[in-house]
């Protein structure tokens, strides 16, 4: 994975949950990246879904960075220091300047009425199916979230450090997808893409289940000159570790005694392991960061 520009990259988690062991491997890895590339790391927490937050959570992100050892540039040093400068609560305005720009392209954005009842009910794949683009609803419309029209044969391609050539069609993915809620909230994706481009990020570490997040962005970001950076951004995105079901990790998931993976390992050399066979490196890498790290750059330097 050689880089030719300066690296900046960030942890981007969510608190609406406790961080998984694919949550840590992800952490670790992006890590070993930067550090290798001497560049610089932000922690960058994504809270715009409050009504998933809770203390507990917030607090396990700073806890769960410590106990695997790593570290970060830039960024909140803990919870309180969070909610008092780095919530995107504080960057609501920023978020809004965008969506109102991209309000402004013709037919780009609409109204939508529709409850996840009804979308889930018009199509079991929870992609929504349109049903109120032809309405003509304004965007002032009370209660309703924003929608981007995203049409038919929309095809986003990037390059992918790790996957290579890439073309998702964009449609297929995520259908129109939210991108302002219906409390008026911007969605995730929005604050992404302005934060992303606000920390100038140029190096993005992500699991593959966020290929069609990465597209969404991708394809939103060339609608302002404000995010057009964002294109330029480099992308990895890393297979994922299975759950105990074979199924994807995931904090939606967890059940209501699970407590992530610091609960659940006696040290976060499980993790080190993971990305270990992650990156082929060889068995006794994992013992510890610190070979996890020489194994890492050795192997980028051979």
């Amino acid at each position: 994975m050689p880089y030719s520009s300066p690296v900046v990259s960030r942890l981007a988690p969510t608190p609406s949950g406790y961080l998984h062991l694919g949550n840590a491997v992800n952490f670790v890895l992006t890590w070993l990246i930067v550090r290798r590339s001497y560049g610089v790391l932000h922690l960058r927490i994504d809270d715009l879904d409050r009504a998933r937050l809770r203390p507990a959570y917030l607090e396990n992100i700073f806890r769960t960075i410590e106990w695997l050892g790593i570290d970060y540039d830039h960024g909140p040093s803990g919870p309180a220091d969070f909610e008092r400068h780095f919530s995107q609560l504080h960057r609501l305005s920023e978020y809004q300047q965008f969506l109102d720009e991209l309000g402004r392209q013709p037919e780009l954005l609409y109204a939508c009425t529709c409850s996840r009842t009804q979308i889930l009910a018009a199509s079991p794949t929870g992609l929504y199916a349109g049903d109120c683009r032809a309405k003509a609803l304004g965007l002032d419309t009370p209660q309703a979230a924003w929608r981007a029209h995203v049409a038919p044969g929309t095809l986003v391609s990037f390059n992918d450090l790790w996957l290579g050539p890439l073309a998702l069609e964009l449609a297929r993915e995520l259908g129109d997808f939210v991108v302002r809620k219906k409390d008026g909230v911007p969605a995730y994706q929005i604050g992404s893409i302005v934060d992303d481009v606000r920390l100038g990020v140029t190096l993005i570490v992500r699991g593959v289940d966020l290929l069609p997040s990465t597209a969404a962005q991708r394809w939103l970001a060339g609608f302002s000159a404000a995010t057009t950076p964002f294109l330029h951004t480099r992308l990895v995105h890393h297979p994922l570790l299975p759950g105990p079901d074979g199924g994807k990790l995931s904090k939606s998931q967890q059940q209501p005694l699970e407590r992530g993976i610091m609960a659940e390992a006696a040290s976060p050399r499980p993790v080190f392991e993971a990305v270990a066979r992650l990156l082929n490196l060889p068995v006794e890498a994992g013992r510890s960061l610190r070979a996890l790290r020489g194994a890492f750059e050795n192997a980028a330097i051979g």
